[in-house]
């Protein structure tokens, strides 16, 4: 099938010369059920199908079906019931391949969609493979797949001391990157010595837009599969960098819905219109870019579940959309910072007793940002925007420059 944007996997499929070097070794897959050709043919079958010998397929958080819908839901090692390889779990017993799970191929291909944001975990599974790969004389091979969220670049640095699952290194929440480029950083950031190459898509233009099949991150002729449960549009990825922090928050971010992680807040007891003023108020600059949109919902489950929630939705999408004004992470520390300012008491984050993502005795907005400063911000009363971007702006920069080497597109 013809794509404008030919993936990793594609090319690597209808290209010999470029799968011919796995001919006569043993091949582990990394996927998940957005590791799709453009055929919709899950890359495993397709990958065997073309007499590829995979020995092995690996499942990252949610699993290689995708089935596990909450976070922190771990997911069991099992045998594939009909190609008989071993599917090991990244997210259960271990986060990081074990030697034996290594000892299963000589070359691992890594072919998991992203959504460009630090906290989505797949980008520490691409770091924990890369080091183990180092350490056993493995190849590591990423199919590159496109970041939704484009090449914008936006929030603090990850503090030394707040790494973590969700925070592999020193980088911004959005960060702009393709997988195969952030695996190019992490070699050059850790000083890795592993057999690394990218089979890099064709065509891909992230700042592209309008009429054509750019679609600003996300080529327009390529249907959206989920890469996990509750990743369920592009509106979503364009969104995550700053509905993600939800997860730190006692307000629900959407899960038990049918739009989870693409709304600013749900709580039965904030009025989302007055929010929405306070916000307009505050930094009406950072709600540019999208449309602001007050709905209702009840969760079925988790946060507030079964109570009718008040909110505010994220249109980052269709007329409403500017790929270069739409600045997520600013707008959800809006959110945060307005309803400060109209409810001074409310309990906004949820405590040190949430171990979230396995950590202890830290606060879990805390390690979704990487470090205390968009807390600090939100509930200092003195505190304006022009204080948020005297923090994030040069780490902005510092990371734009820092990863302008690794850029394949």
């Amino acid at each position: 099938m013809k794509t404008s944007v030919p993936f990793g996997i594609d090319r690597l499929l209808s290209d010999q010369t470029l799968s011919a070097p796995l001919d006569g070794r043993r091949v582990a897959l990394v996927a998940h059920p957005a590791s799709v050709t453009a055929d919709l043919t899950h890359s495993l079958d397709a990958l065997i199908a073309a007499g590829v010998n995979v020995t092995a397929a690996f499942g990252p958080q949610h699993g290689l079906k995708g089935d596990k819908q909450d976070n922190m839901v771990e997911t069991a090692d099992e045998i594939d019931p009909q190609y008989g390889i071993p599917v090991y779990s990244l997210y259960g017993e271990v986060r990081r391949p074990t030697e034996q799970m290594m000892s299963s191929a000589d070359v691992f291909l890594f072919d998991l969609q992203d959504l460009g944001c630090r906290i989505y975990t797949f980008v520490t599974t691409l770091l924990y493979l890369l080091e183990e790969g180092a350490k056993q004389g493995k190849t590591v091979w990423v199919l590159d797949r496109p970041n939704p969220a484009g090449r914008p670049v936006e929030g603090t640095l990850l503090v030394p001391g707040y790494e973590s699952f969700v925070g592999a290194a020193a980088m911004p929440m959005r960060h702009g990157l393709t997988m195969g480029e952030m695996g190019h950083w992490f070699i050059d950031h850790f000083g890795l010595d592993v057999d690394y190459r990218v089979i890099a898509m064709e065509g891909w233009q992230p700042a592209a837009g309008g009429n054509g099949f750019g679609g600003y991150g996300w080529p327009q002729d390529r249907v959206w599969i989920n890469p996990s449960p509750n990743a369920a549009s592009v509106n979503m990825a364009r969104a995550y960098a700053g509905t993600v922090m939800l997860e730190g928050a006692t307000l629900s971010e959407g899960r038990g819905t049918t739009r989870p992680l693409e709304v600013l807040f749900g709580a039965p007891d904030l009025d989302a219109s007055a929010v929405l003023a306070e916000m307009h108020r505050i930094a009406p600059e950072w709600t540019t870019g999208c449309a602001l949109r007050v709905c209702h919902f009840e969760p079925t489950f988790h946060k507030h579940a079964g109570a009718l929630c008040n909110s505010l939705m994220v249109h980052a999408e269709g007329p409403f959309y500017d790929h270069f004004a739409f600045r997520p992470w600013r707008l959800q520390a809006l959110a945060f910072k307005a309803i400060r300012s109209l409810y001074p008491n409310y309990d906004s984050w949820r405590g040190k007793d949430f171990n979230y993502e396995y950590t202890d005795d830290v606060l879990a907005i805390d390690v979704i940002n990487g470090g205390p400063a968009l807390r600090e911000w939100v509930d200092n009363p003195e505190s304006a925007p022009a204080d948020l971007d005297r923090l994030a702006l040069p780490d902005e920069a510092d990371w734009a420059e820092k990863v302008r080497p690794h850029l394949l597109y």
